[in-house]
């Protein structure tokens, strides 16, 4: 029997009226779990089944591309057309059971594209990635107008595909340094047309994706969006940017806004270095959600640290955020919300991934991370329990017998 006490067992209903069952928000993660042309897997679908009847009120799905001269990483979902729409088809319906809202995170990496897949990424201008990652990837070139104008089209077109499919809403990633990210930052952004230089021109591309999903799935289709509350990069996009983009996309019509941080460069999202002041509250972007709770009423998410029932339930009781964002945590525990609900919740413990061989961890830090909790999300894929002990070293063996020593080269948070 479920405990209705817990405010985390509330619905919430979006501006446009669509009511999300509870306050539990599974944000991406990378699955990587698609076939070579780029179609949902059966141990995908089986994923999403199992995360929708274990009590999630809302689902995002790892980043699907618009492009398939553009991804992430192998084992990306793309979607230009509607050749596949029977396999979405299928993703859509075992994510959506149980009442469950399932939206697709639609995504076009940029720059951020390894030197495996992109021999000549894109991005806003031709600057490229700096710091320990510069290798792992090629120098962009700036993109022309047209195929500026053509990206939007696809992030349209991909929506209005996603919602035949039966998919309940999208998301717009332009977090965590991928091309919408971009183009926000100044350091990414140099151009000097109508796509940059002041903020205006610079949200101007995120501004018109967000129009042409609009206009290809009506008013009353949720649009939701992913957002830095700041990159952490000297000469990037500030908090300060961020917040005037939070009001304007609001302005606009955007349904609900999840916060995160970071990039490639400096990958807050992966957890990193946190002030103790942030670990006792557990999130790590509530700070940046109470200034910009003071600034929009639109739904708010914060994704990153959530660990225990209490934490979670003071952040919503707070009225400071709408919804709790937990990513690693329906890693290990897929029927989380259902755990709460029926009073059996244990707050998960969620490990460094490290060989304790420093110039290892330093170096492939992300690689170990990304590659320990894929081949979780895997397991669940095959009706495996997930195995939170399982070692580091085997995880790594396995990913090298499975990609070899490409493993080392850095991929998306």
């Amino acid at each position: 029997m479920k405990n209705n006490n817990t405010i985390l067992a509330n619905s919430l209903q979006l501006p446009n009226g669509v009511n999300i069952k509870n306050r539990f928000f599974k944000s991406a993660m990378s699955e990587t779990l698609a076939t070579a042309d780029y179609n949902p897997t059966q141990p995908l679908i089986t994923l999403y089944e199992t995360w929708a009847n274990g009590g999630a009120g809302l689902l995002v799905t790892g980043n699907v591309m618009i492009d398939r001269q553009a991804l992430g990483e192998p084992g990306n979902v793309v979607i230009e057309d509607e050749r596949d729409l029977d396999k979405l088809k299928k993703w859509a319906k075992a994510g959506t059971q149980n009442g469950t809202h399932l939206w697709m995170q639609l995504n076009h990496p940029g720059k951020q594209s390894p030197k495996s897949i992109s021999k000549e990424p894109v991005a806003p201008s031709a600057v490229p990635l700096s710091g320990d990652v510069k290798d792992f990837f090629n120098k962009p070139r700036a993109l022309t107008t047209p195929e500026i104008k053509d990206l939007i089209i696809r992030f349209g077109n991909a929506a209005k595909i996603s919602k035949n499919a039966g998919f309940t809403g999208v998301q717009i990633h332009a977090a965590h340094g991928y091309l919408v990210n971009q183009f926000l930052s100044p350091y990414h952004n140099q151009r000097t047309d109508e796509w940059g230089g002041s903020l205006t021109n610079r949200m101007r591309f995120l501004m018109e994706i967000y129009q042409e999903i609009r206009n290809q799935v009506g008013e009353n289709f949720p649009i939701g969006i992913k957002l830095n509350s700041t990159d952490f990069q000297r000469g990037g996009f500030t908090e300060e940017e961020s917040m005037e983009v939070l009001q304007r996309i609001s302005e606009v019509g955007i349904d609900l806004i999840e916060i995160s941080g970071g990039n490639y460069e400096n990958p807050k999202m992966m957890g990193g270095e946190v002030k103790e002041s942030t670990k006792k509250r557990e999130a790590y972007f509530l700070e940046y959600a109470n200034k910009a709770r003071k600034l929009v009423s639109t739904p708010l998410v914060v994704t990153g640290g959530f660990r225990s029932q209490e934490g979670m339930t003071e952040a919503i009781a707070s009225g400071t955020i709408d919804m709790v964002g937990l990513a690693k945590p329906f890693a290990l525990v897929p029927d989380l919300p259902n755990q709460i609900f029926e009073g059996k919740y244990e707050t998960v413990k969620i490990k460094p991934i490290k060989t304790g061989i420093t110039s290892l961890d330093k170096k492939a830090s992300s690689m170990l991370e990304l590659g320990w909790y894929e081949q979780q999300l895997a397991r669940i894929g095959k009706s495996k329990l997930p195995k939170p002990n399982y070692s580091v070293w085997l995880s790594l063996l396995h990913n090298i017998s499975k990609n070899g020593l490409s493993v080392f080269k850095k991929r998306r948070a």
